[in-house]
């Protein structure tokens, strides 16, 4: 808006929107290091199954080679197909490959330009790429309000059905906004042409949204940096970033511990959930160190504790402890100050994997759902280990199941620990 902040740094900065809009960055943005290869390297490495890169954001510049409009990667800035190099390198790895949509809100994304009349927003030779920039949305949660128009839905739909077509992505991923309800038969429209081609394909797929844009069930619930605080049996995700301020790459980023991003992991698969986790390259295509670091510490820890995550289900109970994990989008970023005490339990076959989520400097866990007491578990316990140790340590079944490690003897730092229980 003029005389924002925003708007005054970028006119001190590159001058008046009629002589540098948003359409003069893309030229700057050449990713000239950008490296698949490197990038699905260091994704398999963080321990990730699955890869969701961008296929076009709220600005509506698409990030692969698309026929339907010149605004494109392929064509400008990068002239690459970054979406297209991706897919090759991390399906290489082995891992699952999904596309990002983010086009939905894009009806009305620029629209703050059309209150300066001198902004590049109005120029009718830019129309395709800031268009439609329409009305002020007064309410964000009405889904009635400032409802988009006919042409612009139909464009949405090609361009996600061309996104589909070209890539086949395995997951398509929906931003907010699409919840308006006058998007519910466009929604329809894609959902059954993606899931008869992925029929085609002989591919599983899924679609990814939020704020009840599909019908219960018909796609996976998504929650924007939140959590659930319970077990849900549909499978649900959690998309958040490295960073708890921005979901790109900015100077003086406020990054989160290698260690909270491992927690939000054990919660969320604790209660039947997948981790969507976000980074933000450089405009030079690099990742930056801080989110290389990251994602490397992760693996680090799926490398030792992965069976507790990776092929399993939620158990009776997703786990117990004081800490409360409030629900809701846009909670995750709170700090949770975990104890000894909070455990979340995974479990696979005759396996109960409980995690303790802050390792006690005494070295004694007592778990109350595995005691006596609760009554929860009527198996025998034949042994626990910790998982990457050759330690099988002392254990009753009392009121609580108690655990003796001994003093000093794990050192984990603000990592979690892992018990791997045999039950018969």
């Amino acid at each position: 808006m003029k005389g924002s902040k925003e708007n005054l740094h970028h006119t001190e900065k590159y001058g008046t929107l009629d002589k540098f809009g948003y359409k003069d960055f893309i030229p700057q943005f050449k990713a000239e290091k950008f490296d698949p290869k490197e990038w699905a390297a260091l994704f398999k490495e963080a321990g990730a199954k699955f890869v969701v890169p961008v296929a076009e954001h709220h600005d509506g510049f698409q990030m692969y080679a698309s026929d339907l409009c010149r605004w494109n990667a392929a064509e400008m800035g990068p002239k690459r197909d970054i979406l297209g190099e991706l897919k090759t390198e991390v399906e290489k790895e082995g891992m699952v490959l999904g596309a990002s949509s983010h086009r939905a809100e894009h009806y009305w994304f620029f629209n703050g330009g059309r209150q300066i009349p001198e902004a590049d927003v109005n120029d009718p030779e830019y129309a395709d790429l800031y268009g439609p920039a329409a009305g002020i949305t007064r309410d964000m949660s009405d889904i009635y309000d400032n409802p988009p128009t006919e042409e612009h839905m139909q464009d949405w739909l090609v361009r996600t059905c061309e996104i589909a077509d070209k890539y086949q992505p395995s997951i398509v991923y929906f931003d907010w906004w699409i919840q308006q309800y006058a998007w519910k038969p466009y929604l329809r429209k894609f959902a059954a042409y993606y899931y008869n081609r992925s029929a085609q394909w002989g591919k599983e797929t899924a679609i990814d949204a939020k704020f009840d844009a599909y019908v219960y069930g018909s796609a996976v619930n998504d929650l924007e940096r939140g959590q659930l605080d319970h077990i849900t049996p549909d499978l649900w995700q959690n998309d958040t970033s490295v960073a708890k301020n921005s979901w790109g790459y900015t100077i003086g980023n406020d990054y989160k511990k290698p260690s909270d991003v491992v927690l939000d992991l054990i919660d969320v698969v604790s209660k039947n959930g997948a981790l969507l986790l976000n980074i933000g390259p450089k405009p030079d295509g690099t990742i930056p160190e801080e989110d290389a670091h990251i994602l490397r510490e992760m693996g680090k820890w799926l490398k030792v504790n992965g069976e507790a995550i990776y092929g399993t289900r939620y158990w009776k109970i997703f786990g117990e402890g004081p800490t409360v994990v409030p629900e809701g989008h846009f909670t995750d970023t709170y700090d949770k100050h975990f104890t000894s005490e909070d455990i979340r339990f995974t479990s696979k076959s005759n396996h109960i994997y409980a995690t303790v989520l802050h390792w006690p400097e005494d070295g004694e866990i007592h778990i109350k759902a595995l005691g006596n007491d609760m009554k929860l578990l009527k198996s025998t316990i034949r042994d626990i280990e910790i998982l990457g140790t050759d330690l099988h340590p002392a254990f009753a079944r009392n009121k609580e199941l108690d655990i003796s490690c001994g003093r000093g003897v794990i050192e984990a730092g603000d990592m979690p620990v892992v018990l791997k229980i045999t039950v018969e």
